[in-house]
């Protein structure tokens, strides 16, 4: 761990939510901010830093990643009180319409109940789904959302929007 404020945490199994965590690692500056797997951490460490961009992809039917739902009993007992978080999603919205980038929408709700904030809200146009616990209460996602699987073309653009939407939360 360094001494950076700044962290991204993520979980990927086939590489695609990694691909976007190295990206915006690289994109906001490596030297910024800290690259975290989070099947290697421990829930300590989530109190080491005062801005944390979360990134986990949906799987099968609205569930968390593996590492995810692994570490989830130990995310839910962190204290995020004085910790701002913002999230990127991965998901499938053709295939799984109904639970489009859920992830999102589980971890952010663990968060804003133990006293953190969340900050860098993506519009919903632009993409096709039915119902998604990533939804905020304003009607945006809680964070960037990616579909690799049949928007990947709009992938770099998406990333490069969203750094410059929420420039300004990660001083």
């Amino acid at each position: 761990m360094s001494q950076n404020n700044i962290a991204i945490i993520y979980g990927s199994d086939t590489g695609a939510t990694e691909n976007v965590a190295k990206s915006l690692h690289v994109k906001i500056g490596e030297d910024k901010v800290d690259l975290l797997e989070v099947n290697s951490i421990s829930p300590d460490d989530f109190r080491k830093y005062k801005t944390i961009l979360i990134g986990v992809p949906t799987w099968y039917i609205g569930e968390l990643q593996s590492d995810w739902d692994y570490f989830f009993p130990e995310f839910k007992k962190i204290d995020f009180t004085g910790i701002k978080t913002t999230y990127f999603g991965l998901g499938d919205q053709l295939g799984y319409p109904d639970s489009f980038v859920d992830g999102i929408g589980i971890l952010a709700e663990v968060v804003l109940k133990n006293g953190g904030k969340v900050f860098g809200s993506w519009s919903t146009d632009g993409y096709d789904f039915d119902e998604s616990l990533g939804v905020n209460p304003d009607g945006d996602f809680y964070g960037l959302v990616i579909d690799d699987d049949n928007q990947h073309e709009m992938t770099d653009e998406r990333v490069d929007k969203w750094l410059s939407q929420i420039k300004s939360d990660l001083i």
